[in-house]
């Protein structure tokens, strides 16, 4: 059984224009799935979609949408299609590689699996989104 971790979400404002495109590619969990993979190394959509136990017609369609939005970059080798993060969007990650940093809100593709967006006052001290105490259960 494959775990994965969901990301958070940080908001601090209203996103700008230049946000709405990632936030709208973003918007669904198989596509943050996708980014998180490749965020570790660059794979081929057959490697995608072993780890990720996605359909190949749903990862490729998803990959059009994260490479419209210039969040990853593909190439054509034969039959396959390799993937990567595109370097424009790395470089609008956080230094540790894990979070993204729009302006607007910021996202952890390594934070621990919580439901909706997190409010900055709820993020704590490290700036990493934290469930509330309904949210975990309490």
């Amino acid at each position: 059984m494959l775990v994965h971790a969901a990301p958070s979400v940080i908001l601090r404002g209203m996103p700008t224009s230049a946000c709405i495109p990632l936030l709208k590619a973003l918007a669904d969990e198989t596509r943050w799935r996708i980014v998180s993979e490749l965020l570790s190394a660059p794979r081929n959509v057959g490697e995608l979609v072993e780890r990720l136990g996605v359909s190949q017609y749903n990862i490729s369609k998803h990959v059009r949408i994260l490479r419209e939005a210039g969040i990853v970059e593909t190439e054509r080798d034969g039959k396959h299609v390799h993937c990567r993060v595109a370097e424009d969007f790395r470089k609008q990650m956080a230094r540790n590689r894990t979070g993204l940093d729009l302006g607007c809100c910021t996202f952890r593709f390594d934070a621990p699996r919580r439901r909706g967006p997190v409010h900055p006052d709820v993020a704590g001290d490290a700036g990493r989104a934290r469930p509330s105490r309904r949210a975990a259960g309490a």
